[in-house]
């Protein structure tokens, strides 16, 4: 909280230099952190609320972030062996049933389709309706998850050892009926990736498994700039009809966890449900161990929590959709040719480097607003670095840099040539700062706890000196029931996250609540 007054200070300081309000963003995320949120996406131009309630528009902004997560995360599963392919999105309600548990899971959150024709009728006015007719001898359901649809492709694919194992990934939308939905991180259509794969083996699935957390784990950390923690679901929280679920779990600035991502060992559960069997090494017929595993546009809900601040979004170099910005200052109508002739020139340069290992993204800003207003709207959304150029820095041959990551007073004048030299180290150092600041935050905020009544008070803000401080990751010993999970989440509003991977944790102890021997702590936290 003491990084959060230190940067409202400086907001305000420079606020006032610059007429503006005393923050871009109102309220700030330490008067009200949900409304704050609420503020960024809309002012950073990422998203806006349809006429289709609990649905999203994405904005060219907001989905730019969105097709660099994609393409990003894309070439590490092709990496990996996986290839893409695309699948129904409607499901019969009968491939659901097949699998009870995990039709159960969802129950309450399909959207179904019953008929498949509209008539137009007049009612008693004279006014004329569209009415649905033809209704359907088996409704279907819009896809929440595709494990049904994706395994009857998967029994008609398979037929011996030698077609495994099969990786296969779809990036596309599902529909979740949210009752209180919020931009990105719950709305119901969301787009996302899901991958689904069959193995000969259980080892071989699980270490699919495993090794997809990983790769969900180095995406946002090197990429996202956002240091998760690994580790197991407990099984209340495990994914619908799999065995074991894998999940990696971010802390955002309000010290709440955000579930990321998710990787779950699925066993033979859907391979027996859906008659996915082949002909194994000695001629039986066997069934395939299946996994599934995906990420979502909840990933950008979770870097804006993760890394804005009061005067909008800070998005990574990594995934920004443009990551230099050039705004061209012109003070007289008859320096306009010549200052936008530079500002391109210089682009072309830039955009000749390379960063992360693609070309650096960057685009001239040559919109007719004031200078001020156009500044204001790209530090709200977030590009990593604005460049100004005016006929003074062309006689100069430097440009003003202002990195996203600091203050927007902190402007520095480099050489053209020495900037265009140090632009993907500038970069690199914008993205580890992000990096290091969020890294920060999490081992500020993780506590060992080792009562109840410590438990209590850590998430309790009226039992702090300072209420807004509280909370965090609460790293306890626990050997509760299942009953005894639900009763702590429904009484205090805190759920066990993980058991988290790492040694660190692994130590004898004694549960919180029930006083019985546990030989690993887990991690309670608050949650969006």
């Amino acid at each position: 909280m003491q990084e959060f007054a230190n940067l409202n200070l400086e907001t305000n300081v420079w606020a006032k230099i610059m007429g503006k309000p005393q923050n871009a963003i109102s309220p700030s995320r330490q008067e009200d952190f949900p409304e704050w949120y609420q503020q960024v996406v809309r002012a950073a131009d990422l998203a806006e609320n349809s006429e289709v309630r609990g649905c999203m528009v994405i904005k060219p902004w907001g989905y730019g972030l969105w097709e660099q997560i994609q393409s990003q995360l894309d070439s590490m599963f092709k990496a990996t062996g996986h290839k893409n392919a695309y699948f129904p999105l409607l499901i019969p309600l009968s491939y659901l049933e097949k699998e009870a548990e995990h039709a159960e899971g969802f129950a309450t959150e399909c959207a179904v389709v019953t008929h498949h024709r509209l008539e137009a009728q007049k009612d008693e006015e004279g006014n004329t309706k569209l009415v649905p007719t033809g209704e359907l001898s088996e409704p279907f359901i819009i896809r929440p998850t595709s494990e049904t649809i994706i395994g009857a492709a998967f029994a008609r694919w398979i037929e011996s050892y030698r077609d495994l194992p099969l990786l296969i990934n779809q990036w596309a939308n599902v529909m979740r009926w949210e009752m209180r939905p919020r931009l990105f991180l719950r709305t119901a259509e969301f787009l996302w990736q899901e991958g689904h794969t069959v193995h000969e083996t259980s080892d071989e699935a699980w270490e699919e498994t495993e090794k997809i957390l990983d790769v969900y784990e180095k995406f946002a950390r090197e990429h996202l700039a956002i240091p998760v923690i690994t580790g197991e679901k407990t099984e209340n929280e495990r994914f619908p009809g799999a065995d074991r679920t894998l999940c990696i779990e971010a802390m955002v600035q309000d010290r709440k966890a955000i579930q990321a991502g998710t990787s779950h060992f699925l066993g033979q559960n859907f391979s027996k449900a859906s008659d996915i069997s082949f002909a194994g090494r000695d001629g039986t017929k066997q069934f395939g161990w299946t996994t599934s595993w995906g990420v979502s546009t909840r990933l950008i809900g979770t870097l804006i929590m993760a890394h804005g601040d009061d005067d909008g979004v800070r998005i990574p170099p990594m995934v920004a959709p443009t990551q230099i910005i050039i705004l061209p200052i012109i003070p007289k109508e008859e320096n306009r040719q010549a200052v936008i002739n530079a500002a391109e020139s210089l682009a072309e340069s830039l955009g000749s480097s390379n960063y992360g290992g693609l070309p650096i993204r960057v685009e001239v800003d040559k919109r007719d607003m004031q200078g001020g207003a156009k500044n204001w709207e790209w530090i709200k959304k977030g590009a990593p670095i604005r460049v100004e150029i005016g006929p003074r820095d062309i006689e100069k041959g430097n440009v003003a840099v202002t990195r996203r990551d600091r203050s927007p007073k902190e402007k520095e004048f480099i050489p053209n040539e020495e900037f265009i030299q140090g632009v993907a180290k500038l970069l690199e150092d914008i993205q580890f700062s992000l990096l290091e600041r969020a890294t920060r935050l999490k081992e500020e905020h993780m506590t060992r706890i080792d009562s109840m009544k410590e438990f209590i008070e850590f998430f309790t803000p009226s039992n702090t000196e300072k209420p807004e401080i509280h909370g965090g990751f609460a790293l306890c010993h626990w050997a509760g029931s299942n009953e005894e999970e639900e009763r702590i989440a429904k009484e205090h509003k805190v759920t066990i996250r993980c058991i988290p991977h790492g040694e660190q944790y692994a130590e004898e102890g004694t549960c919180i609540l029930t006083g019985q021997p546990s030989s690993r702590r887990v991690v309670f936290s608050k949650a969006y």
